[in-house]
């Protein structure tokens, strides 16, 4: 069980005991009773319970008692925890005892196939199917009896109803027999129809195992104990004991074990089971390292900034699991069904009993038909169909750094039409790069860049940072500085190698006498494309001379050009919401593919009207996805029908989003929109064998076609194979 700090408050219970569809209604039926409930969802793939209720008013010992009194078990963490870690084999032992005693039950059915009769006394019969009915069925009993009680029905009490006919009516033919004439019983097909439901339930269990690793491979990236530098020194404590603040050593090698700052040396950090980035991301002093990632081959120190649930591990795992607990909204239409399943299906089988003997049958013959009704219309499979393919999707969407945080936006991201993206660190690299050097008539370009350098040498501002990068690509080694002043909202000047610079906006400059026609040509035309524009000069003894023009402007992000074709190839309308002017933004769409002409570009919005433009494009009933940074863009990112937030999942964006982009990488928009699509077929195709194997297993077991042994057969399959058909989307991968 799990408590979240919030309100209303979420308590998470784990249940045991669930078999099908009409399970889950019954147990969220009886926990929205519970005075102070205000929802309460029951997923039947991780068999628990999320209850949202009022902070204070509600006691976890009353909604266990309310699961127990609806005939369910409440499961502690601890039996959770070891679940999730039995062998491959764990709960097996029944099964196969099941299978012991009923093969030799079925083996002269077989032989009569090849006109062998190996038929096994009455009394044989009995000994071996009676243990299987009443030890091994103890549960069917037990969980059909509080159904009853509560005036439901479920697949236990419809195991329970048809098995006991056939064994109460083997035991009538066996007692009525005349001496010396061997009757023919049913023995087998009761025994057969509970061993293939505990087969086919262990096969689920086993499968749904499989569909929980994601969440399992996220807990196992903790580590259990760090390198705290105590007083003493370093000494190994447990994760738990760390505070915020603390520092601690990382290990060549080592899992990094919390959120914290790098505070000494340098390393390369593998992120891939976070990000689902492949290659190592190198970190220098002042870096943030995160709970989770592997550190590379450098001893470091890190002081720490998040523990327990505020770390970015734990937020990634908490949105995980509130996907996979969530109920898609076409698990509505499903949990009705559910509902009045079981009494319809009793109805069908108390009339397919009563027509036979009507048409002139035996008893004994409308009965066995009557069993087979009964044992292959389970839910089983309707209640499977929906969270499995949600816990599968959005586990394997989590590996490759897509974070799902809720079922109904994997439902509508498949129907997008129209895609909506911030320019600004979503299409572009959100940091200003120099991109063109324009030097003076008689001046070197390099020289006077080394110059420039060494002039915004120690300064933080973006743009300085821009030179000084792009000085350092071209190989230049700055000079030092002297005398630097700085001229605020101008610029600043210095003295490099006994040139009075100054680096600063052409207004300032322009005032200060620098002549600006030996650029007029080249200013034009940047002004056009929307860069920021500003020059190096030097104060000489006849006035300020232009050394350089420097021009400054935002890059398109790697790959975002294809990623933005690959998503027109899927037929949606593509949009580029900008705050720059309209020409500064076109020039950018251009440069990443897009079209002004065909009103691809909504220019000049500001961060408050983006959410209002995102109604606009909604409007005629479009599905409309916004792409953004996951911080300005909240408001936006919250109106569209589908928000999904670039960021590193610690701002904002995870709770904004539904859908959380755990690296600054456009093509992973594409790939949220097809997972998403992958995924709904998959619930599709699974609601449609579900059903299909009941709108055509009940008819034919009704006429006459399938005997109880075929039936319940089918029926454990329905289960195994809905489970299976969705463990299919393990195999996804984003299209490069």
């Amino acid at each position: 069980m799990t408590h979240i700090n919030s309100e209303p408050q979420t308590i998470d219970i784990g249940i045991g005991g669930m078999t099908c569809a009409s399970c889950v209604s019954r147990v969220e039926k009886a926990l929205n009773k519970v005075p102070g409930v205000t929802s309460a969802t029951v997923n039947l793939a991780t068999e628990s319970a999320r209850i949202a209720v009022q902070t204070g008013d509600v006691t976890d010992a009353r909604l266990r008692r309310a699961i127990r009194d609806a005939g369910y078990e409440p499961l502690s963490p601890q039996a959770a925890d070891i679940a999730a870690h039995d062998s491959p084999w764990a709960g097996f032992a029944p099964v196969a005892i099941g299978l012991m005693l009923s093969i030799p039950l079925v083996l002269p059915m077989l032989g009569d196939l090849w006109g062998k009769h190996w038929m096994l006394p009455s009394w044989l019969q009995f000994a071996l199917a009676t243990p299987v009915q009443f030890i091994l069925g103890a549960r069917f009993y037990k969980a059909g009896w509080h159904a009853l009680k509560a005036l439901t029905g479920n697949m236990d009490l419809l195991v329970a109803l048809g098995t006991t006919a056939g064994w109460l009516l083997s035991v009538w033919l066996w007692l009525t027999a005349h001496p010396g004439h061997a009757p023919h019983l049913y023995f087998e097909g009761s025994a057969m129809v509970i061993t293939l439901v505990m087969l086919g339930k262990w096969l689920e269990a086993r499968a749904k195992r499989q569909t929980t690793e994601a969440i399992r491979a996220l807990h196992a990236l903790r580590p259990d104990k760090a390198h705290w530098i105590s007083e003493d020194g370093e000494v190994d404590v447990p994760v738990d004991e760390i505070l915020v603040g603390d520092l601690i050593v990382v290990r060549p090698g080592e899992r990094v074990p919390l959120d914290g700052e790098l505070v000494e040396g340098q390393t390369q950090v593998d992120e891939a089971m976070l990000t689902g980035e492949p290659l190592p991301v190198s970190k220098a002093l002042g870096a943030q390292l995160t709970g989770g990632s592997i550190n590379g081959d450098g001893r470091v120190l890190m002081r720490i900034s998040a523990v327990g649930h505020e770390t970015v591990l734990s937020r990634i795992i908490r949105l995980v699991e509130d996907a996979q607990a969530a109920k898609a909204p076409i698990q509505r239409l499903v949990d009705k069904v559910a509902e009045v399943f079981v009494p319809v299906v009793l109805l069908v089988a108390f009339i397919t009993l009563a027509v036979w003997m009507f048409k002139g049958a035996s008893f004994e013959t409308a009965l066995i038909h009557a069993v087979a009704v009964l044992v292959i219309a389970c839910p089983c499979a309707l209640g499977l169909a929906t969270p499995v393919a949600i816990m599968a999707g959005t586990g394997v969407a989590a590996k490759h750094g897509i974070l799902i945080k809720d079922a109904q936006a994997l439902e509508i991201a498949h129907k997008v039409q129209t895609v909506a993206f911030d320019k600004t660190g979503t299409l572009t690299m959100g940091q200003p790069q120099l991109m063109q050097c324009l030097p003076a008539p008689g001046h070197n370009a390099k020289t006077a860049l080394a110059w420039a350098a060494a002039v915004q040498s120690g300064s933080e501002h973006p743009l300085a940072r821009a030179v000084l990068s792009a000085a350092k690509a071209q190989g230049l080694s700055p000079g030092t500085a002297q005398n630097m002043t700085a001229v605020p909202g101008k610029g600043v000047q210095a003295t490099v190698d006994g040139h009075a610079l100054m680096l600063g906006s052409l207004r300032w400059l322009q005032q200060e006498g620098m002549d600006m026609t030996i650029w007029d040509h080249d200013l034009k035309l940047l002004q056009a494309e929307g860069v920021t524009v500003s020059a190096l000069a030097e104060r000489t003894a006849t006035g300020v001379q232009g050394l350089l023009l420097l021009a400054f402007g935002d890059e398109p992000k790697p790959g975002a050009a294809q990623a933005l074709a690959a998503l027109r190839d899927r037929g949606l309308k593509l949009v580029m919401i900008s705050g720059d002017n309209q020409a500064a933004a076109e020039s950018m769409a251009r440069r990443l593919g897009l079209r002004p002409e065909d009103g691809e570009v909504l220019a000049e919005v500001l961060p408050g009207d983006k959410s209002a433009q995102v109604q606009k494009l909604r409007e005629g009933g479009r599905i409309v996805a916004m792409v953004g940074d996951g911080v300005n863009d909240a408001p936006a990112l919250a109106a569209a029908d589908v928000g999904l937030a670039m960021g590193n999942g610690t701002d904002v964006a995870m709770h904004a989003a539904g859908i959380t982009l755990m690296r600054g990488d456009v093509a992973l928009v594409g790939a949220a929109l097809d997972i998403s699509a992958r995924t709904v077929a998959k619930i599709r195709q699974n609601l449609f064998w579900a059903f299909a194997y009941n709108v055509a297993g009940i008819p034919l077991a009704a006429m006459g076609y399938l005997n109880p042994v075929i039936a319940g057969g089918a029926m454990a399959l329905s289960s195994v194979s809905v489970m299976s058909n969705a463990l299919l989307l393990k195999r996804w991968k984003p299209k490069s």
